[in-house]
């Protein structure tokens, strides 16, 4: 069964909102108690107790934005259905729209048609009244009396058929008079009943139109008050990440001061032995970059992690998908994605991810910097991806919606993005 995309029950996102703000609220308190300078004579327990006090806030905050994105991408998923609603309730409006009008034409067709019929009946009513006025004048011929008059039976004959073609006539003239004024009243009823029928569904169609206008509207409120109770949150960690390194650097200072008043105190000691650096987790690849078939479609190198065919094989099934705003959000499944939906359908194919970002939560995402693999490149109004080598995007890429491309977007290239990979990729 579809979900209720406008429900307002206490899940809702408006009351999920509102339960944010006041933890938010209780945080930025905190916070503002815990960014007080520590003592001149602090000692370094007591730094690292605040330092560490931080370190919790700042995973809390972390959790926060990682509920928020969840939040905000569902949203984004909702608002996009909303507006193809309003767009599909918008067409079935004009449709009906233009259906009114061609009844509204019908019916002055039938009023021209109304006219002329009536012009009929008045005509076929004039010559019924001169024929009642004829009859009751000249008295109705009676066939008894015609046969008594006539002089031979010819004439009896001939009489007789004049006297059936008269009552023909009469009788012809009352149908006809009585069958005008049917048609006139068939006529009026029935372009009255369609036009009323018609406005009528016209209106409760404009109804919906508005109703759904209205829910979309709501829906676009509670994203852009999501966005701001994000924002505050990066805020906060921000502020959370400079006290971090203040306390940092108090520790080590003290540290480093500890050390030099043990060295002047002791003799010097011998030099440790040279300790050789780790290892990396995952080797760099050879260099061997995707290929790009001539069907728009992409083959991984074949000695590319699993992880990363995975993904490029998920690219893949979406390729012909067309673009639409929002679409990849509320679900990974979609007739059509943007540019972060698209991106979070292939790292949700590898396995890199358990459920969809937009562009703004890339920017957070994984680990800083390019990868060796994949790197996802982000700002606050776009997001597209480069996978061994070959760029998946919907913006210069050749097609309507996600694709494939070997080479780089020159519009892109003028916007300042930050780069992020999956850890060990």
């Amino acid at each position: 069964m579809r979900p209720n995309l406008f429900h307002t029950r206490a899940g809702s996102p408006s009351t999920r909102l509102l339960l944010l703000a006041a933890l938010l609220l209780v945080a930025v308190c905190a916070l503002a108690a815990t960014l007080r300078p520590a003592p001149a004579g602090a000692t370094i327990a007591e730094k690292q107790a605040a330092l560490d006090d931080v370190r919790d806030q700042q995973s809390s905050i972390s959790q926060q934005l990682s509920d928020s994105n969840q939040e905000i991408d569902a949203l984004i998923g909702q608002v996009s259905e909303a507006r193809q609603a309003e767009e599909a309730a918008a067409a079935d409006l004009q449709a009906k729209e233009e259906e009114l009008a061609t009844a509204k034409d019908e019916l002055d067709q039938g009023r021209e048609h109304l006219a002329r019929v009536r012009e009929h009946l008045r005509a076929a009513v004039k010559e019924l009244a001169k024929v009642i006025v004829g009859v009751y004048k000249s008295d109705d011929p009676d066939m008894i009396k015609l046969l008594i008059e006539s002089s031979s039976w010819e004439d009896a004959s001939v009489d007789a058929t004049y006297l059936d073609r008269i009552h023909q006539y009469q009788e012809d003239t009352v149908t006809r008079v009585k069958d005008l004024r049917n048609e006139v009243q068939s006529t009026v009823a029935r372009l009255a009943d369609a036009k009323d029928r018609i406005a009528a569904a016209r209106d409760d169609l404009a109804a919906r139109h508005q109703e759904l206008a209205d829910q979309r509207a709501s829906l676009e409120a509670q994203e852009q008050q999501l966005y701001a109770a994000r924002a505050a949150r990066r805020e906060t960690l921000q502020r959370l990440t400079a006290r971090e390194g203040d306390l940092e650097g108090g520790i080590a200072s003290a540290q480093r001061r500890q050390a030099q008043a043990a060295a002047e105190a002791a003799a010097p000691a011998p030099a440790p032995a040279d300790v050789a650096a780790p290892a990396p987790s995952v080797p760099a690849p050879s260099g061997d970059t995707a290929t790009l078939n001539s069907d728009g479609s992409a083959t991984a190198p074949a000695d590319a992690p699993q992880q990363v065919k995975d993904a490029i094989a998920a690219a893949n099934a979406i390729r012909d998908k067309p673009y639409v705003w929002g679409g990849g959000h509320g679900s990974f499944e979609a007739s059509g994605y943007d540019c972060s939906g698209a991106v979070s359908y292939a790292l949700h194919g590898g396995g890199f991810l358990d459920s969809p970002l937009d562009s703004t939560g890339f920017m957070s995402w994984g680990e800083s910097g390019v990868g060796n693999w994949i790197t996802v490149y982000a700002n606050s109004g776009h997001a597209y991806a480069v996978i061994a080598g070959l760029r998946w995007d919907t913006s210069d890429s050749g097609g309507d919606g996600p694709s494939w491309a070997d080479y780089s977007s020159s519009w892109e290239q003028s916007q300042s993005f930050t780069a992020t990979h999956p850890a060990g990729f």
